[in-house]
């Protein structure tokens, strides 16, 4: 029996697998004979970032964030404060932010900023999800897996309270 509070499914777990794949391909691609340097933002993205580097065919390297944003439970407010800051120095290097889910766009657009200061070469974002419907700011997000409603997502990284991150899918909270 299903957990009562896992509703609808909005990313099938094909889906998943088929997207990530050729987001990875077409990473490889856009990244060849780059110095690609992908930063996982702790925790939700680090499946997408597991999977998605089984299908980048380049040489890469990864390096993890862990940022904190105030706010209610399920609304940034932009102010955010770094809990984990990466380990080396991005200056110069081909920077690929990989997260999984813009969601306002506030905290990306810190990350952004915070990462832009640091003079890399390049500097771009891959999502796993948008919500196009709760966007604060625009920011440019070079590859995007899926497009989802404004519905609280859990599954595949995304957690309520810590839990359901283990789901293979991508389905709505309920209130159940």
């Amino acid at each position: 029996m299903r957990d009562p509070q896992i509703g609808e499914i909005l990313v099938q777990p094909d889906d998943l697998k088929q997207k990530v794949r050729e987001i990875g391909q077409q990473i490889s691609a856009d990244y060849a004979g780059k110095d690609l340097l992908l930063v996982c933002v702790l925790k939700g993205a680090v499946f997408f970032l597991a999977d998605l580097m089984r299908h980048i065919e380049i040489p890469c390297e990864v390096d993890f964030m862990a940022v904190s944003s105030y706010g209610s439970e399920t609304d940034s407010s932009g102010v955010v404060r770094i809990l984990k800051d990466l380990d080396r120095p991005i200056a110069g290097r081909d920077v690929l932010i990989v997260e999984d889910i813009v969601d306002s766009g506030l905290t990306l657009q810190y990350l952004m900023r915070n990462l832009g200061s640091r003079k890399p070469a390049s500097l771009e974002v891959c999502a796993l999800l948008t919500k196009p419907d709760r966007r604060k700011v625009e920011l440019p997000t070079r590859y995007v897996g899926f497009e989802i409603p404004d519905k609280f997502a859990i599954g595949y990284g995304l957690d309520v309270a810590e839990r359901y991150r283990n789901l293979p899918y991508v389905a709505a909270l309920t209130d159940g």
